[in-house]
C-alpha cells in the first residue's frame, strides 16, 4: 500500500516514511477527507487573491462572486490535469493548483489603470507562451537547476509565507480586530491540535491532522460568535462560466509585466514539484516538470478566457504532503474535483470561505515551516554544504528575505524593475542560479566539479561528506 521502505526511511536519501506512495489509492473514505484537506488549506488564499483585486478595481457583487467562482474552478481543474495528466500537460504528481499572491499587485495596478480586459488579455498572451516555452526546453535548462538552486526556492516561498500565516493568524490585513486576543487563540488552538495529532496520533487521526485542527477551530469560532454567513445569502446557487465576461484588450505594458510574473510562478512551482518530490528523496523528472509547468501556463491563458487569474501550485499544499506522509496523486485529484464543484456553486464556495482567517492562519504558519524545512531537507541531503555553497545560500536567502522585508528599498528603481526585482522568490532564485552556474563547483553545469583553485586543500563539509 505505501512506500514505506525497511529500516529507517530518510536515513540516506532524505525521504521521510510515506503512509501513501505517489501512485496509491487510499480507501475512497479516507481519501475524501483527506481531499478536503488540502481544499482547507488552499481555498481561502487562493479566493482572497480574486477578492482583494476585485475590491481594489471596483468590483462588487455579481462580477466578484463570477470571479472568484472562476478562480476556483479552474483551479479544480488544473488540479486534475496535474494528478492525472492530459497527453504532455501535467506531471502526475500531488500537486494542487491555485491563484498565487504573486500576481495580486500586478493586477490590481493594471486593472485599475487599463481595465481588466488588459488582465486578462495579458494572461491570455504570457501564460503559455512563457511557461510553456520554460517546459518545453526544461531538459536544456535542467542543469542550471540541481538541489541547490531548487532547494533554495523551496526555502524562500516557506519563508514567504510565514509573514502570511502571521497576518492570517492575527484576523487578516485590515481587520477591525487585528491582532486581538481571540484570533490569536484560535490560531494557537488549530496549531496546537495539529501537531499535537501528528506527533502523538496513529493512522487516519495523524494523516487527518490538519483537517481535524481546522475543525476544532471553526467550531470554537461558531460558539465564539465569529462566524460571519452574510457572504453566503449574496450568491446563486449555481452559475454556468460565460467567457469573455470582461473582455479582452492587449496592453504591451501589461503583457510584460505578467511575462515576469509568469518567470516568478515557473521558479516557484519547480520550487513546489522539488519539494513534493523531496519527500521521496529525490528532484522532479524532466518529464514531471514539463508537465507540471505546461499545466500552469496553458491552464492560466484558457482561464483567463474566462476570467480567471493565473494558477500555478500551492505551496501550502506541498507541506501538508511532508506534514502527513500522504503523497497520493489520487487524493489530490479529489481535491481538484471538490474545487471544480465549487466554482460551478458560488454558494458553496461562499460557505466554505466563511473560515474566519485567524483558524486558517494556524494551519498556514504549520504548512509554511514544512514548506521551509522540505527545501531545507532537499539542500542538505544533496549538497555538501562547503564554503562555496554556504555563500551562495548566505546570499540567495539574504537577497530574498530583505525584498520581502523591506520591499520599500527598491522604490528608486524603474516600475518593472521594482516589480521584477521585488519578488523574494525570483531575488533568491536568480542570485542562486548566477551564482551556481558561474563559480566552480560540483553543482555547476559549466564547471562541473572543478574546483574553483585545484592547488588549494578542499574546504572541510559542514555537514560532513556529500550523500551524493
Amino acid at each position: 500500500m505505501s512506500n514505506e521502505s525497511e529500516g529507517t526511511p530518510g536515513e540516506s536519501d532524505g525521504s521521510i516514511q510515506l503512509e501513501y506512495g505517489v501512485d496509491d489509492k487510499p480507501p475512497l473514505g479516507e481519501s475524501i477527507l483527506l481531499g478536503l484537506q488540502h481544499v482547507a488549506v488552499m481555498i481561502v488564499p487562493a479566493t482572497a487573491v480574486a477578492y482583494v483585486v476585485g475590491n481594489n478595481v471596483g468590483l462588487g457583487g455579481p462580477d466578484l462572486a463570477f470571479i472568484v467562482q472562476m478562480v476556483l474552478l479552474f483551479s479544480g481543474l488544473a488540479t486534475m490535469v496535474q494528478a492525472y495528466t492530459v497527453g504532455p500537460v501535467g506531471a502526475r504528481l500531488p500537486i494542487v493548483m491555485g491563484t498565487s499572491f504573486t500576481f495580486v499587485g500586478a493586477a490590481s495596478t493594471i486593472g485599475a489603470d487599463f481595465g481588466l480586459a488588459a488582465v486578462f488579455g495579458a494572461i491570455l498572451v504570457t501564460g503559455f507562451a512563457v511557461e510553456g516555452l520554460i517546459g518545453w526546453q526544461f531538459k536544456r535548462i535542467e542543469p542550471f537547476f540541481p538541489p541547490l538552486v531548487t532547494g533554495l526556492v523551496v526555502v524562500i516561498i516557506g519563508l514567504y509565507l510565514i509573514p502570511v500565516g502571521m497576518d492570517y493568524a492575527a484576523g487578516g490585513v485590515g481587520a477591525d480586530d487585528y491582532g486581538a486576543a481571540h484570533n490569536v487563540g484560535l490560531a494557537a488552538l488549530v496549531l496546537f491540535v495539529a501537531v499535537a495529532l501528528n506527533l502523538f496520533a496513529r493512522g487516519t487521526a495523524r494523516i487527518l491532522s490538519i483537517l481535524v485542527a481546522l475543525t476544532v477551530g471553526y467550531v470554537a469560532a461558531l460558539f465564539a460568535g465569529l462566524v460571519d454567513f452574510s457572504a453566503v445569502d449574496d450568491v446563486g446557487l449555481f452559475a454556468v462560466p460565460s467567457p469573455t465576461r470582461f473582455g479582452l484588450e492587449f496592453e504591451p505594458i501589461a503583457i510584460v509585466t505578467f511575462a515576469f510574473l509568469f518567470l516568478v510562478s515557473s521558479m516557484e512551482t519547480v520550487g513546489d514539484m522539488s519539494g513534493v518530490t523531496a519527500a521521496e528523496g529525490r528532484n522532479p523528472t524532466d518529464e514531471e516538470f514539463r508537465g507540471g509547468l505546461f499545466t500552469d501556463g496553458l491552464l492560466s491563458s484558457i482561464g483567463s478566457i474566462f476570467a480567471a487569474f493565473p494558477v500555478t501550485s500551492f505551496s501550502q499544499n506541498v507541506g501538508i504532503v511532508s506534514f502527513t506522509g500522504v503523497m497520493s496523486r489520487h487524493v489530490v485529484g479529489i481535491c481538484g474535483l471538490f474545487l471544480a464543484i465549487l466554482g460551478l456553486s458560488p454558494r458553496v464556495g461562499a460557505a466554505v470561505t466563511t473560515i474566519p482567517s485567524a483558524v486558517f492562519g494556524g494551519a498556514v504558519l504549520l504548512m509554511a515551516g514544512m514548506v521551509a524545512a522540505s527545501g531545507v531537507r532537499l539542500i542538505v541531503t544533496h549538497t555538501e554544504l562547503d564554503r562555496r555553497n554556504m555563500v551562495i545560500v548566505a546570499v540567495s536567502l539574504g537577497l530574498g528575505l530583505g525584498v520581502a522585508t523591506t520591499p520599500e528599498a527598491l522604490g528608486g528603481l524603474p516600475s518593472a524593475a521594482e516589480t521584477f526585482f521585488g519578488q523574494p522568490v525570483i531575488m533568491a532564485a536568480l542570485s542562486a542560479l548566477v551564482l551556481n552556474t558561474f563559480v566552480p563547483g560540483e553543482q555547476s553545469p559549466l564547471f562541473d566539479a572543478v574546483p574553483a583553485d585545484p592547488s588549494a586543500e578542499p574546504e572541510p563539509s559542514v555537514t560532513g561528506s556529500s550523500d551524493d
